[in-house]
């Protein structure tokens, strides 16, 4: 006869006799346990007891009838939170934690833990041995299936834009597994090639590793997946194609990836770009030395297996509109035209002639063929990874002496270290804590440029330090092209006036 239910908290051996000992009384019995296994320490020991007698020979029988009992209903990996009630009347609320492999389903076989990458401390040895994260407790545990040890979000994940699943496939590289590192990269992003060359790896800065000796080189080991297991030799995974179509203007970084993921949902996809060839800033804002272009071109090739249609030289406002896009089909308009606009300087004499160029223009007349050569001085204006490649690029043109004008420090630059030091041993001149004050033309022609010393405050409230000028030195550059690398904008022109659309003052949609 049914006499109600008790609620057991712990699951060593007096927990697991007092919930047969209930059971048998009758009582419906929840016994809740924190680690995957009942058993508690008893498990541990061995042969401690007076009689001599081995403690698993003991408990074993013990666990296994608890196990089997109809009356107890386990909870492992569960804690209790509240308790709220009388006696008699308890209401238990009680969080139980995923085990990430299904108890119905699994065997026990222990296949998934000889092929588990990551090792943890065995705590049934007290620490002194390893086993994996995939673990069954004890191999008499009940129940006898295994489950996934996971803690806490790993920082280098938490540090990651696209939030990558980094400690996994830097786990299947260390086990040789390429193509499964992709896969797990390809998860979130379809470009693993791609960013494991021009990726900023800010992943590494919060690498745990760094309290031991340095970090995981994180971006290195992308690299070294991708190109172990090219994404072309990967499977398609099956798609059920919908009916509805969606345009995506824009073919960098931001069009690309989401036109990937709305094929993975069965969306039809058609993607425009203005340009000849896709690929937005990774083909004409990132210099070919830093991405090489087969690279890219097999990532991008690679989104037609997925069914996503990809139309060049087709520019948004004049040779179709969005309206007609809807027209045509367009259940949805994706936007990701980026940001080609280059900032100015704001400084005199900036537009009174020629030689000054932004460094967005100034890259993409580049890779466009149009500019193949240049010569004298360049100075370029700014300190983050467009300034480094547009100063590593002038070099590449002919450029005799190239410059970088800076109104930081060094340890305030945004470009990588190592970016930093390539471009210094290629033959860049870095000019620290400089501002420049005014654009110089004479006779119609670019004749330098002015500019003073700068020192920094304390840091400001964002934790930058602002740089402010220092009076009485000022001094002179030379220069016959200057390249202003300080930021870019979206240019919206292309949406017209008809849209009723919201715009930030920072020309953001």
């Amino acid at each position: 006869m049914a006499k109600g239910s008790v609620l057991v908290v712990g699951g060593g051996i007096g927990g697991v006799q007092a919930a047969l000992d209930l059971a048998e009384s009758g009582f419906h019995v929840y016994l809740v346990e924190s680690s995957p296994a009942i058993g508690g320490t008893m498990s541990q020991l061995d042969k401690t007891f007076p009689t001599n007698d081995c403690a698993m020979c003991i408990l074993s029988p013990k666990v296994v009838e608890c196990g089997r009992n109809l009356n107890i209903e386990l909870l492992t990996n569960s804690e209790v939170l509240d308790i709220q009630g009388e006696p008699g009347d308890f209401k238990v609320e009680v969080a139980q934690h995923p085990r990430y492999i299904d108890l119905s389903s699994c065997t026990a076989c222990g296949e998934c833990a000889k092929v588990c990458p990551v090792d943890r401390p065995n705590e049934y040895d007290l620490g002194l041995s390893t086993r994996k994260a995939t673990y069954k407790r004890y191999p008499q545990a009940i129940p006898s299936g295994y489950a996934i040890q996971k803690l806490d979000t790993a920082p280098c994940r938490m540090a990651c834009p696209a939030n990558l699943n980094v400690q996994a496939y830097v786990a299947m590289v260390k086990e040789g597994k390429y193509r499964e590192a992709v896969q797990v990269i390809m998860r979130d992003l379809p470009f693993p090639g791609v960013l494991g060359r021009v990726c900023p790896h800010r992943c590494e800065e919060s690498c745990r590793r760094k309290q031991v000796d340095e970090p995981i080189s994180i971006r290195e080991i992308k690299r070294v997946a991708a190109d172990r297991a090219p994404v072309t030799e990967l499977p398609v995974p099956p798609i059920d194609l919908k009916e509805d179509r969606v345009a995506i203007v824009g073919s960098g970084p931001a069009g690309l990836t989401a036109a990937y993921f709305l094929a993975l949902e069965g969306y039809r996809i058609t993607v425009y770009e203005s340009m000849p060839e896709p690929g937005g800033m990774m083909r004409y804002g990132i210099p070919e030395h830093r991405l090489p272009r087969e690279v890219l071109d097999a990532e991008i090739g690679n989104l037609k297996r997925f069914g996503v249609e990809i139309q060049t030289n087709v520019r948004i406002g004049k040779d179709v509109t969005l309206k007609e896009l809807r027209e045509h089909g367009a259940k949805a308009v994706f936007l990701a035209t980026g940001a080609w606009k280059g900032l100015k300087l704001g400084i005199p004499g900036e537009k009174e002639g020629p030689g000054v160029q932004d460094v967005t223009s100034f890259l993409r007349e580049v890779h466009l063929g149009q500019l193949k050569k240049i010569q004298g001085k360049v100075v370029v204006i700014g300190g983050g990874h467009s300034a480094l490649d547009g100063a590593r690029t002038a070099l590449r043109l002919g450029a005799s002496e190239v410059s970088i004008l800076y109104r930081r420090s060094r340890v305030e630059m945004l470009a990588e270290p190592e970016e930093i030091e390539e471009a210094e041993a290629e033959g860049v001149k870095i000019h620290f804590l400089a501002a420049p004050l005014r654009v110089v033309h004479e006779g119609g022609r670019l004749k330098g440029l002015e500019c003073i010393r700068t020192r920094l405050t304390e840091p400001d409230s964002t934790g930058r330090r602002k740089p402010i000028p220092v009076e009485g030195s000022e001094f002179f550059m030379e220069a016959d092209h200057i390249i202003p690398a300080i930021g870019q904008e979206p240019d919206l022109r292309f949406l017209g006036d008809g849209l009723q659309l919201d715009v930030s003052k920072w020309n953001l949609l």
